[in-house]
């Protein structure tokens, strides 16, 4: 390989030229993640040969450009299949147009969020995200402590958002057999057996894909576009559509004493769906030129696929010719009994409702990966328990093999708890969305006070000054929102995020039953204590906050 690159870049008189566009870029990525004291070690497509501070290095070329993290973010978001999958969520709480505000409030401020964390992720393009930034962004006397907790919530988030979206797979499968047999009775056992399937499906695209992942992800970006083209059009064609004002103007309330807080619990259905696009984010150290990069993946991910969310609920609520039918659909999703009234064909909806059904199921291979990769960036900086293995790379794929078998394990084990309750096993994947907002608003928070408070200058050190981790210089990164403007957003994000956050763990209902409650805050309380006691016993001792692999 050595050879092979001195006969590619030779023509200098040191048998080195750096012409070429692909070293450029390989040093940029190094550079960027020597930076923050780490070494680059995740998978690559091609190894390079370059001049770094007069000395030789071997500089790794990553797998992922514009256009494959762009997919692999519309892929975790799923955003206008979620939207329909979760359709009946609004529909018990706000109506139609309680639906499509609610969206429209939850769009503006995700992309507020985003907005924000994307400046973060220029600032520092780590695997380690959240749990990263609050290390470098908060008090020297608290940082280590804020730093393990956040890490500890987002390895939690990114656990049960993969376990959401395999059984939500799933159940997608099974609704389509009901679809298909109205006789069919569905069993646990039955949607344990699906979910280890679809997790193993998961990990066979993780741990043989390597530089075929990316193109994987090029893929389902393209089907993701010419999926909603195939469900938009049998809307807007074949249904009966009804009144404008039952789509708009149309609120309904399940049983809250005024509309409002109804529509407010209403809207956890779209928090879910604009949940995880830090995904890519946890990617940063497999793509290319990722300050800049990944900032925009983020943001376009997050601007069309609103539109495109926002486009297929106005159609599909069209299209309700039943509302009772809806609300009590035999599939047990909304959007299934809705493809029906407008096709009148079981043929019809069937195909409408496998797209979104293979959609989501490629929505959880890209979780699997996220997800995996955020867990061992903090089993690397020493965070959990068992950190020495899971840190560990498989030297032939270069991929962080023993975090993806741990995060299927962990799945796998969960999904168990759904053979006995149902119940219990949604209780415990509802730390999803509670669990990464948390992250994100200590994240945010921090962030608007160093913003505030000028704790943030302009790079201005020689190249390879240790930059934006704890105990280092502050900078901002090519990516950033100028300004007033950055302290709006930060401000605005913040904002959304407290009342978001708060009305997670509201239950549907005002007098819920024990298989209807939302027990999202206990299962945040009981992550918290268990990371504050293994802080204590343990963690303290093991975890300073991200190392430093690198100094020069």
């Amino acid at each position: 390989m050595v050879e092979r690159n001195r006969m590619t870049y030779g023509g200098s008189a040191d048998g080195l030229s750096l012409d070429s566009r692909l070293p450029s870029i390989a040093e940029k990525d190094y550079a960027a993640l020597r930076r923050l004291g780490k070494k680059p070690v995740l998978k690559v497509a091609l190894v390079h040969l370059m001049r770094w501070s007069a000395q030789l290095t071997l500089c790794q070329q990553r797998n992922f450009g514009f256009l494959s993290i762009l997919g692999f973010a519309c892929t975790i978001l799923v955003c206008w299949e979620s939207t329909l999958i979760l359709l009946d969520i609004g529909l018990m709480n706000g109506g139609p147009a309680g639906l499509i505000y609610g969206f429209i409030l939850v769009w503006v401020g995700s992309l507020a969020v985003f907005a924000s964390l994307s400046e973060l992720v220029s600032m520092a393009p780590t695997a380690g995200g959240q749990y990263h930034w609050v290390s470098m962004l908060a008090p020297p006397s608290s940082q280590k402590f804020f730093s393990y907790i956040t890490g500890w919530l987002t390895v939690c988030g990114w656990q049960g958002t993969l376990a959401s979206a395999a059984f939500l797979s799933a159940t997608l499968i099974q609704g389509l057999a009901v679809l298909n047999n109205i006789e069919y009775i569905s069993q646990p056992y039955q949607a344990t057996l699906l979910f280890w399937a679809v997790i193993l499906f998961s990990v066979f695209m993780n741990a043989i894909g390597g530089t075929l992942l990316p193109k994987f992800e090029g893929f389902i970006l393209i089907l993701h576009i010419l999926g909603f083209s195939a469900i938009l059009i049998p809307l807007i064609i074949l249904g009966d559509h009804q009144d404008s004002s039952e789509v708009f103007g149309r609120f309904l309330n399940s049983d809250w004493p005024t509309q409002g807080l109804s529509f407010m619990v209403g809207i956890t259905g779209s928090l879910f769906v604009f949940v995880g696009a830090d995904g890519a984010i946890h990617m940063s150290e497999e793509i290319q030129n990722a300050p800049i990069i990944v900032p925009w993946a983020i943001v376009s991910t997050y601007f069309f696929n609103g539109i495109l969310g926002l486009g297929i609920m106005i159609a599909t609520l069209f299209c309700i010719s039943d509302l009772d039918a809806v609300l009590e659909p035999p599939s047990g999703f909304a959007f299934i009994e809705i493809f029906r009234q407008t096709t009148y064909s079981t043929t019809g909806t069937t195909i409408m409702a496998t797209i979104i059904t293979v959609m989501q199921l490629a929505a959880t291979v890209s979780i699997l990966t996220a997800a995996s990769r955020q867990l061992w960036s903090f089993s690397r900086d020493r965070g959990v328990p068992g950190w020495r293995l899971l840190e560990k790379i498989d030297q032939r794929t270069t991929i962080p093999i023993w975090s993806v078998v741990a995060t299927t394990m962990i799945s796998c084990l969960l999904s168990l708890i759904n053979l006995g309750s149902s119940t219990a096993f949604d209780d415990i994947i509802s730390i999803a969305v509670a669990g990464l907002y948390s992250s994100y608003l200590v994240t945010l928070s921090l962030l608007l006070y160093r913003r505030c408070t000028g704790g943030i200058g302009i790079s201005s050190g020689p190249p390879g000054t240790l930059t934006n981790t704890a105990g280092a210089q502050l900078t901002w990164g090519p990516w950033r929102l100028p300004g007033i403007y950055g302290i709006i957003v930060n401000g605005l994000a913040c904002a959304y995020l407290t009342t978001a956050f708060f009305f997670t763990f509201w239950p549907d209902t005002r007098a819920p039953t024990a298989n209807d409650m939302n027990y999202s805050s206990l299962m945040l309380g009981g992550t918290i204590l268990f990371s504050v006691v293994y802080y204590i016993v343990r963690g303290r001792s093991d975890y300073s906050g991200p190392i430093v692999e690198m100094t020069r």
